[in-house]
């Protein structure tokens, strides 16, 4: 460095301190200790110089001969060709000091949630040599500060506003996760089931029968009456509970199984405890249906992962394991064959499994999207089958009839109106069978050629509102349940079609109804809010 030429302005003005001062290396040493290069920082606007390097200057403009500063030259001079091509440059606006750190790097504020009080360190060391140098401050750094704490906050609070930001939720959805947080954390705990795809644990079904369904084993049905208390409420799915089904053995009608949304079925003792003995968790999504095996040892599931299991209940182990084409809303074992079993979904076809060879041994096949329930007649040589076909101008296809062996249609003009039914269910002593309507209304049908509709009885009242609302009679025959869109279960007299009793059962809709084979006046219901009662 031969020398040094301060170029003078009567817009500059020399600082009174020293901000630091060239080592041998070329760099500038500043009050804090941290090196940087002399071209990048002149926030002080002076330069320290040896003596022995220190030029007089025409303008006279140096201060102490004895301190060797000299105030730095400033960018826009009219006359640009009388400096040199590399001048040293002072900025147009006061810049803030900035005092760079040898750490690594941090986490953002908003990633590391730290509170909002929290100084980082480069801001307290920065504070601290700030008032250790005493600084005057102008108005004008002061305005910038200010704006640029402003606009600091304001950016900060616009990310946070923008990572805030939640989609859309359906309200059925935020019930359920309001639903779900509710019964996480509840006290009750639940045996929960192996992750999906491995054996539960065994459940042991002994001889044992409840002392409460032994006195009604060996008597005739007593007349069913209408319940009025709440025996259990049971609370255990994290989703909607599509439907509930009391073992068909009576000696083990305490077990009540139930198959949820939330990819698995229960088996509950709801007569004695109301606890849950077992949690099965095979399917990876969720399970639409589920039954009981005549047998009362195994049940059959299906869900909307396409695939089909029957589980031993005392061995915990899967006796059989299909995979269907479409995803499965419904299942029904033949009232003779128990080794036969009917299958429907999201598919223009159902399939009768086999499950001695795990194949598909017949199809039957419609114009249609979906089956919505299946009801066999005749002991099993004829089934219905309700689907999601409705015209505008008329309701063909919406109950066919087939006959089983030979999968030929034998009717599909059996129901007339424009509604869909959900559900069917059969009479347990008249030739009839009911047909769940999303006119919200129950119609009554013959079970013989040509399956002629009453038109003189209708069960009115509830709602349906496009959900599964189950409906079934009481064993006795003499009374007809039914779910309802806005949780209530309403029981009509089966004779006169009027209305026997209306339950406040659910906050959300009771998807499903089924009473008790043994015990006169017992009735389970489930709900879309994923909880189950148990009345009497």
């Amino acid at each position: 460095m031969a020398s040094l030429v301060a170029y003078d302005d009567s817009d500059s003005e020399a600082e009174t301190e020293p901000a630091g001062s060239f080592d041998a290396t070329g760099q500038t040493k500043d009050t804090s200790g941290v090196a940087r290069p002399p071209e990048k920082d002149f926030a002080s606007g002076t330069l320290d110089v040896p003596k022995a390097r220190v030029q007089p200057t025409k303008h006279g403009s140096c201060e102490d001969p004895g301190d060797h500063r000299l105030p730095l030259a400033q960018l826009g001079r009219s006359d640009r060709g009388s400096c040199p091509s590399q001048r040293l440059q002072w900025p147009g606006k006061e810049p803030q000091v900035t005092f760079p750190i040898k750490e690594p790097s941090r986490s953002s504020l908003w990633t590391s949630h730290v509170p909002a009080s929290h100084i980082p360190l480069a801001a307290a060391r920065f504070k601290q040599v700030k008032l250790s140098r005493n600084f005057p401050k102008s108005s004008f750094c002061a305005q910038s500060e200010s704006e640029t704490v402003g606009k600091n906050d304001s950016s900060f609070q616009k990310k946070k506003c923008e990572d805030c930001v939640v989609p859309y939720t359906p309200k059925r959805l935020r019930q359920l996760q309001a639903l779900s947080t509710e019964t996480g954390n509840s006290k009750e705990m639940e045996p929960q089931g192996p992750p999906a795809g491995r054996a539960p644990a065994p459940l042991y079904v002994g001889p044992r029968v409840s002392e409460f369904i032994q006195p009604y084993l060996n008597s005739h049905y007593k007349e069913t009456t209408v319940p009025r208390k709440v025996l259990f409420h049971l609370r255990g799915h994290r989703g909607p509970v599509n439907t509930i089904q009391w073992c068909p053995v009576l000696s083990k009608s305490h077990m009540l199984l139930s198959t949820s949304m939330d990819k698995t079925f229960k088996v509950w003792n709801a007569v004695d405890s109301g606890h849950c003995l077992q949690t099965y968790s095979l399917h990876t999504e969720a399970v639409r249906a589920a039954r009981w095996a005549p047998c009362g040892r195994r049940i059959l599931s299906g869900g909307f992962d396409f695939a089909l299991h029957l589980t031993d209940l005392e061995t915990g182990t899967q006796l059989f394991s299909g995979r269907s084409d479409f995803r499965i809303t419904t299942l029904k074992f033949h009232p003779k064959d128990h080794n036969i079993f009917l299958c429907g979904g999201f598919s223009s076809e159902m399939k009768a499994w086999d499950i001695r060879t795990g194949k598909v041994m017949r199809s039957y096949k419609a114009t249609i999207q979906q089956t919505l329930d299946i009801l066999f007649l005749r002991e099993g040589s004829e089934f219905l089958s309700s689907t999601d076909a409705s015209t505008r101008d008329s309701a063909d296809r919406t109950i066919i009839a087939w006959d089983f062996r030979t999968s030929a249609k034998i009717s599909n003009q059996i129901f007339h109106e424009r509604f869909t039914c959900p559900s069917l269910a059969l009479h347990p002593r008249e030739p009839v069978f009911l047909a769940q309507t999303n006119g919200n209304y129950l119609a009554l049908f013959s079970t013989v050629w040509p399956y002629r509709m009453s038109r003189r009885r209708r069960y009115e009242g509830h709602k349906v509102e496009g959900y599964s609302v189950g409906c079934e009679c009481s064993p006795g025959g003499d009374l007809l349940v039914t779910g309802s869109a806005d949780g209530r279960v309403l029981m009509y007299s089966f004779r006169t079609a009027s209305r026997a009793c209306t339950l406040q059962g659910h906050t959300q809709a009771c998807v499903g109804t089924t009473y008790h084979p043994v015990l006169p006046s017992v009735l389970a219901t489930c709900s879309w809010g994923g909880d189950m009662k148990i009345w009497h």
